[in-house]
Order: C-alpha cells, then sequence, then structure tokens
C-alpha cells in the first residue's frame, strides 16, 4: 500500500485510492443506515450483492472483520471453528472498531483494510458472496453504498495488505478455501 493519507482514511481518502488503484465503483448517497433491514428500505434498486459484515475477536484477542451476503445465517457459537479463531467469538467493542478499523459502528465494511495498516484484522468473505458480480458495500460511512466488482474488491485487500480468507460463512458444515 503506497497512500500516505493519515489514519483513519476517509470515504473521500478511500475514494481516491480507488481512483488511483484504477478501481471502478458506484456510489450512490443516502440516509444514514445502521441495519440490513434499514438498508433494504433505502437502497433502491442496487444490482449485486448487498453485505452485512461483523467485527469480532477470539478468546486470544484475535480480531476478524466477516463480510456475508446480507441474508446470511451466521452461528457465533460455531463460527470460529471456519475462521480459524481459538474459542467462541465474541463482537470487537465499538472502541476497538474506532482504533483498529476506524469506522464507526453501523459502517463496518471491509473497504475499512485501508485503515488496518498494522495488519491486526484478518479479512474474511463468505464464499456465497464472491459468486456475485458486484458487492456493495459502505465506503467507510453509512450514509453511501459502494459498489465494485469482486475481483477489484480482492485486488483493493491485496494493495492493502489483506489477503482474505474465503470460507463458508452460513451455519452448516464446515468448508474453508484460501482466498
Amino acid at each position: 500500500m503506497t497512500d500516505t493519507s493519515p489514519l483513519p482514511r476517509t470515504a473521500h481518502d478511500l475514494l481516491s485510492a480507488f481512483a488511483s488503484l484504477g478501481i471502478r465503483h458506484e456510489t450512490v448517497e443516502h440516509p444514514a443506515v445502521f441495519t440490513v433491514e434499514e438498508s433494504k428500505r433505502l437502497r433502491g434498486e442496487l444490482p449485486g450483492a448487498h453485505v452485512k459484515n461483523l467485527f469480532v475477536k477470539d478468546k486470544k484477542g484475535r480480531l476478524f472483520l466477516i463480510s456475508a451476503v446480507e441474508d446470511t445465517q451466521i452461528d457465533l457459537k460455531r463460527i470460529h471453528e471456519t475462521i480459524g479463531g481459538s474459542g467462541r467469538v465474541s463482537f470487537g467493542s465499538a472502541d476497538l472498531l474506532r482504533e483498529v478499523l476506524g469506522v464507526e459502528p453501523g459502517s463496518v465494511t471491509p473497504l475499512a483494510a485501508i485503515n488496518d495498516g498494522a495488519g491486526r484484522v484478518t479479512v474474511v468473505l463468505d464464499e456465497r458472496l464472491m459468486t456475485h458480480d458486484r458487492i456493495n458495500v459502505h465506503p467507510l460511512v453509512n450514509t453511501m453504498t459502494t459498489g465494485v466488482s469482486r475481483t477489484d474488491l480482492l485486488a483493493f485487500l491485496k494493495w492493502t495488505g489483506h489477503t482474505p480468507l474465503v470460507a463458508r460463512i452460513e451455519a452448516g458444515p464446515v468448508a474453508v478455501t484460501p482466498g
């Protein structure tokens, strides 16, 4: 990553990074949304997969950012088995989220990897999410939605120094593949 903007980076910084990397995107503004249900009511007819994100930590303090298709059922009692966590996971606090990813609760996004220069977070992408050509996420704030291709999302994450784990997140039998 060659971006030298001060941390945490803003949505403007993120979209500027997209431009410098040649990442095509479509960004729409909307009122703040904090839940998947609010997002469904406000987003209109944006094509592509819409994402829900969980910022969690395991018993040893390892941090994970899980991004999955919005209707994915995630079993928090067993997800550690899929993502390689040590024991059950719990949600990371709002303060930890701000410290590590530079975003507020309700604005969690895989794009927040841009603020994790220390590489403290393992980014986990749902394998079902990765079957979609277009993926819609918040660009560090919950007042906008940005659509990017899955290829560009992976290229961006690699640029931030995060090679994501692509795994089956839906509750059920465990299956993991390297990203």
